[in-house]
């Protein structure tokens, strides 16, 4: 899985013209699911997410999580990520995992977020999404579920 993480003081979904989605200050995840990722791996990266200190604290030090200041999500299934670019100049798809695949573990990671007491929207899945937001910073981190595998040398 990899995922998008953007610090945001607002983000907003919507599809066709109705917002289904929206959040004042907190994370605005993209998620791309590819061939072979599992339900262990969107656990994981909802821990992670969940504790990361990226909100800056009273001495202006990315020091504070997502709890501690407040903040929400907004999860949007983007299958994009997955893009092989290497060859050519269009992209293609083939690591990205089939729809039923990915958003199984789409809604398994917006169910542990859930779990962990962080208010989470929600985009619609496979659906022609717009997406509002205003980047706090900007920070903007990306996560990918292989990486966590890597162990520090």
């Amino acid at each position: 899985m990899r995922i998008v993480i953007q610090r945001v003081s607002e983000a907003s979904v919507s599809v066709e013209g109705n917002v289904v989605g929206k959040i004042g200050k907190g994370f605005m995840l993209l998620i791309g699911v590819s061939k072979g990722d599992t339900s262990e791996e969107a656990v994981k990266l909802a821990e992670k997410i969940s504790k990361m200190r990226i909100f800056e604290d009273e001495n202006e030090k990315m020091n504070l999580n997502l709890t501690d200041v407040g903040g929400s999500v907004l999860a949007i299934s983007q299958f994009t990520l997955c893009a092989e670019c290497r060859r050519g100049n269009r992209p293609d798809f083939f690591n990205a995992a089939s729809p039923t695949e990915a958003n199984e573990l789409y809604e398994l990671f917006i169910s542990e977020m859930r779990d962990k007491g962080i208010t989470t929207e929600k985009g619609i899945f496979g659906a022609d999404m717009k997406v509002s937001l205003i980047n706090d910073g900007p920070v903007t981190i990306v996560l990918d579920s292989d990486d966590l595998k890597k162990s520090r040398k």
